[in-house]
């Protein structure tokens, strides 16, 4: 028999704007569909009616399509397994209740919070883990039903065979063995009637046909639970892939205190989607190319079998790195309209082509390209404190040179920087590190060769002129 195509999932629950770590999950998850020629689907955890999860699902669709992590199942697309938000789903584990009563798998638990906190402390006390005492377990019918008619609020739980072993192999961290003498019977139905959230978080995977579930560590301990409750049920169990947690400079699990960005806040400060792929792909996932790549790239190389078991720590110089990379990779087209808002108002019409291959190396955000441009094509220069040292340590016998080889050539640099160099006897530094102070107020940036044709020979010459003997500007 031919093996079910690799299916898996995202299903964030919808109670705020996803963040860095939320979206790796998703990445990891469409990537690995992707290189399979699988299915990715978009399920939506929304249980909780209390929370008003209706703008934050619209926020996190509109944040995947952003980041190119199109699923082929799920809100907005459809499928077989429809409706794809919890929320509307409550038929279904409805059905699913009923069948594990009926067998008498699962049974109302009377017991109140104040009492479960309790008894979790004296077993913790005692060194034992804090399962469930099972206080509830052998309730007969009739005494079950006495209590319900007094009003008596019940959650229902799940009966966990007692020495028993659940065991699956993790397809990123191995052999799992868990003992069900550890695990007790745990409430599958909350007593407001609501569903337990790994309780409908099975059903779905397996109903809705996912063969592989990707996921944070942090769940591991669900996953005993939810074979024991869908071998009961007779449904299939998928794979399990529990990847390790992206964490923060200290070690601790990342969070918007420690530097966590949602993919919001990414966007507004001028991110990429590439860069933010590009990065993400590799946070907890190693690539043996460790060139740029668009989407179908980084899925033809990603594998299970690459994830590493260490935190994947979080740094936003490598994230930086791919967002330059990103840069260097966009088109013009591309690359104006990320900028436009920043610069339109400053870049002439007929230099943005020009405009954009010069400064395209020295871009991170937005921000960068205005002031390059505001330095290029306004009148406004703010010359940092650096490069005013450097006009000084030239003087003006040094400017002077400078002017004439600019009434001579123009504004081709390679040719002034020649004659400059013939005229004072200066060479490296001590020559373009004046000349670029002058012309653009900074001692770094893009290639003057390409700077100043787009500074343009009036506002060079002017430049120019304001320096005097001392380094100071001139009050001519």
């Amino acid at each position: 028999m031919a093996p079910h195509p690799l299916k898996t999932r995202f299903a964030p629950s919808p109670t705020g704007l996803l963040h860095l770590g939320n979206v790796r999950t998703a990445l990891f998850n469409y990537l690995l569909a992707r290189q399979a020629g699988g299915t990715f689907l978009l399920r939506l955890e929304d249980t909780d009616a209390m929370r008003g999860h209706e703008k934050y699902a619209a926020a996190l669709q509109e944040d995947l399509r952003w980041i190119g992590l199109d699923w082929d199942e799920g809100p907005g697309i459809g499928g077989p397994h429809a409706p794809y938000a919890q929320s509307s789903r409550g038929e279904v584990y409805r059905r699913f209740f009923t069948g594990l009563e009926a067998r008498g798998l699962a049974y109302p638990c009377f017991c109140s919070e104040h009492e479960l906190a309790i008894a979790r402390k004296t077993a913790l006390a005692s060194g034992r883990p804090p399962r469930y005492s099972g206080r509830c377990r052998e309730l007969s019918a009739a005494e079950a039903q006495t209590r319900f008619a007094a009003g008596a609020p019940a959650t229902l739980r799940f009966r966990v065979a007692e020495g028993e072993t659940v065991a699956f192999e993790d397809k990123v961290r191995g052999a799992q063995r868990f003992a069900t003498a550890d695990i007790g019977d745990f409430v599958i139905r909350r007593s407001d009637g609501t569903p337990a959230f790994f309780f409908c978080n099975a059903i779905d995977d397996a109903v809705m046909g996912v063969t592989l579930v990707v996921r944070g560590e942090d769940h591991l301990s669900n996953t005993p639970r939810q074979i024991l409750l869908l071998k009961a049920l007779g449904l299939p169990v998928p794979d399990y892939a529990h990847i390790a947690l992206v964490v923060g400079a200290d070690g601790a699990p990342l969070s918007k205190r420690t530097g966590s960005k949602t993919v919001q806040e990414l966007r507004a400060a001028g991110y990429l989607p590439q860069a933010i792929d590009n990065y993400l792909a590799r946070l907890g996932h190693t690539y043996a190319d460790n060139a740029f790549m668009d989407l179908d790239r980084l899925a033809a190389g990603f594998e299970v079998a690459r994830l590493h078991h260490a935190p994947a720590r979080f740094d936003e110089s490598h994230l930086k790195h791919w967002q330059r990379e990103a840069v260097q990779h966009a088109t013009a087209d591309g690359l104006w309209a990320w900028m436009a808002p920043e610069v339109d108002a400053l870049v002439p019409p007929g230099a943005r082509v020009a405009f954009i291959e010069a400064v395209r190396a020295n871009l991170t955000v937005p921000a960068d390209a205005r002031a390059w441009a505001r330095i290029l094509f306004s009148d406004d220069l703010r010359v940092s404190h650096a490069a005013h040292a450097a006009i000084g340590a030239a003087g003006g016998g040094f400017f002077a040179a400078a002017r004439r080889a600019l009434e001579t050539h123009g504004t081709d640099f390679k040719a002034l920087a020649a004659t400059v160099k013939q005229d004072t006897g200066l060479s490296g530094k001590a020559l373009f590190q004046p000349l670029r102070a002058a012309l653009t107020g900074e001692l770094d940036g893009p290639e003057m060769v390409k700077l100043l044709p787009l500074i343009g020979i009036e506002r060079a010459r002017k430049r120019l002129l304001e320096w005097c003997e001392n380094g100071e500007k001139s009050k001519e």
